[in-house]
């Protein structure tokens, strides 16, 4: 477990979440914060613990604890198959698009969004928020519904047995050997009760309407999360999607192919967005636009900005303003 926070929100000294510390945190999960007011970087936004915990098979799941002291809104920008927010206890409100959902104490949704239909999510100032936040990186390995053509956001209620699990398994930690196989077990009880009924297409139906080069095996998976994390890791290296097939041992097209079934974008979109998250880091640092946009890639600085305000709903001079 990757942990910010070492304490519980009941701890003696839990973590404090600052503006700056919340701009971190978009910067690792795809996430652009507002906040209500003009706050300096080091005023406290809210205080308790988030941290994550470490699931196999593209799963990755969030336990925040926090008692929020300054309202605060946040925009996902990244594009995933499912995403699945659960309240323990406190309220939020969920907007996608025209929908709008308020949620309470027993109350989820799941959500499909994409870059240009982002998930937005206040938290208002409240004594005590806790919330399970579930994404879903690939639907292939868990024989999931693929997601919607078209952004969608569906509201439900979580059945008291599964709402006492989830408590519990906070309140009460599992031994270090045995946390990962509970929390992966009550993942997939969220999504079996949160992901829609609508007429999704299930994977099945999609794979018998595939060639066989579209079927990831499970060294088609490793190899394409090995490929997906030495671009996170050297976003600023050259990439052939020759050289790349060729490391993967896969032709172009299938690599392509493959790719895009896994993660639901394809290898030069996720180059593509690894190389603005470095961009917002050095424009933080305060290199000029410029610069940031050639060392990106770009050649002309008005590309880079269109492709940056896409990326995180800011232009890239404002994040020079802020620092």
């Amino acid at each position: 477990m990757t942990s910010i926070a070492a304490h519980p929100i009941s701890g003696p000294k839990p973590q404090l979440l600052t503006s700056q510390t919340l701009q971190q945190l978009g910067l690792r999960f795809g996430i652009d914060y507002r906040i209500d007011g003009i706050s300096a970087g080091l005023a406290p936004v809210a205080q308790g613990s988030v941290h994550d915990v470490s699931l196999p098979d593209s799963l990755h799941l969030t336990l925040s604890d926090l008692q929020v002291e300054r309202t605060y809104w946040s925009a996902s920008r990244q594009s995933v198959p499912w995403f699945i927010s659960v309240v323990l206890e406190g309220h939020i409100t969920a907007s996608l698009d025209s929908q709008c959902f308020a949620l309470t104490a027993g109350d989820g949704l799941c959500a499909h969004f994409n870059y240009q239909h982002s998930l937005t999510v206040c938290q208002p100032a409240q004594s005590r928020l806790r919330t399970v936040n579930l994404a879903v990186l690939a639907t292939q390995p868990h024989g999931l519904p693929l997601p919607p053509a078209k952004p969608l956001l569906h509201h439900w209620r979580l059945p008291e047995s599964l709402i006492n699990a989830l408590r519990a398994t906070i309140d009460h930690p599992a031994s270090a050997c045995r946390q990962p196989l509970v929390w992966q077990g009550l993942a997939l009880q969220l999504l079996g009760h949160g992901l829609p009924l609508g007429p999704q297409p299930t994977l099945a139906a999609y794979s018998a309407s595939q060639r066989p080069k579209t079927r990831l095996t499970p060294r088609d998976r490793q190899c394409l999360e090995q490929l997906h994390q030495r671009i996170a890791d050297q976003p600023t290296l050259t990439y052939c999607l020759n050289d790349l097939a060729h490391d993967a041992a896969m032709s172009p097209s299938s690599l392509r192919q493959k790719f895009r079934a896994c993660y639901g974008y394809s290898v030069f979109d996720h180059l593509r967005q690894c190389r603005l998250v470095l961009a917002y880091r050095d424009l933080q640092r305060g290199y000029s636009v410029q610069q940031t946009a050639h060392a990106c890639g770009y050649r002309h600085a008005t590309n880079f900005a269109t492709a940056f305000k896409r990326a995180f709903g800011i232009a890239p001079h404002e994040v020079l303003n802020r620092h």
